[in-house]
């Protein structure tokens, strides 16, 4: 399985990690660390730098109660980030944004992903994605992101969410985005309670149907938090171990902010899988 960008091809046959790289100030794990041109950009480097395939840039927490950010805003954040990150490497850079301007922009300053956590339904931005002919990665989200904990509901999280990105893998094929540019994420911790994402991972292996890369983003989340009773700060052990499960039940693209650690659990795992008689 390979993953095409405009200019260039990622092997999928092994998982491969994408470092996250937030220019926000108000991120649930990292906000204000890393808002800083200079500082955002060094992040990223150093990722790449700890093996990180894919780089994905935002500008704006998703996080439930986050303050809203303009257009303006999210641009005059994350274009000279994406810009300089596309200049000093050859890893591709997301934009993880909603807004087909940002998109527009992001993808004119060197992005050649589009990492949507509305599925690109907000107006305008599956034309922008389309046009752009970047890859485009389609989160399962329930409500907004601000109010999405209030009180999320399923018939069965999994079928629910499988039947969303299903959906929306159509929209894209119909508006031109080939299927060798279209990855999937049920979406961990978007309009979700603890039991709908355990249900999730659990049955991960079902979102394999829809025949397109499974990403998977529980870097450090609050479902963590909440079997561990850790912290933001001290779930990276919690991380690990759900970034190995989701890899074996099938995810080729993590997300995560520890990308160093993460790789050397991921290789742990193939050590034991490829060993002996094939």
């Amino acid at each position: 399985m390979r993953l095409e960008f405009s200019a260039a091809s990622l092997d999928l046959n092994d998982p491969v990690v994408m470092g996250i790289v937030n220019v926000t100030p108000d991120s649930f794990s990292d906000g204000g660390q890393f808002d800083s041109f200079q500082a955002a950009v060094d992040h990223g480097l150093g990722l790449v730098a700890e093996g990180a395939s894919i780089l994905d840039v935002g500008g704006e927490s998703t996080r439930p109660g986050a303050s809203a950010v303009t257009v303006e805003e999210e641009i005059a954040r994350v274009v000279p980030v994406i810009r300089e990150l596309t200049r000093q490497s050859s890893v591709p850079v997301s934009a993880d944004t909603s807004k087909p301007e940002v998109i527009e922009a992001a993808v004119a300053a060197g992005a050649t992903m589009v990492n949507d956590v509305r599925a690109l339904r907000q107006q305008g931005a599956l034309e922008a994605a389309a046009s752009a002919g970047v890859v485009v990665c389609l989160m399962h989200m329930q409500g907004q992101p601000r109010t999405m904990q209030a009180a999320p509901d399923y018939r069965d999280v999994v079928e629910d969410v499988y039947g969303f990105l299903a959906e929306r893998i159509e929209a894209c094929l119909s508006a031109g985005i080939d299927e060798s540019r279209i990855v999937v994420d049920p979406g961990f911790g978007f309009g979700k309670t603890l039991e709908h994402n355990l249900l999730l991972l659990q049955g991960l292996e079902r979102f394999l149907d829809l025949g397109m890369p499974l990403l998977v983003g529980v870097s450090r989340k609050s479902m963590i938090g909440a079997v561990l009773d850790k912290p933001v700060a001290d779930r990276l052990w919690g991380s690990l171990a759900l970034a190995v499960m989701a890899a074996e039940r099938g995810a080729r693209i993590l997300r995560v902010h520890d990308v160093a650690a993460t790789l050397d659990a991921l290789k742990m795992v193939a050590a034991v899988e490829n060993v002996g008689p094939q």
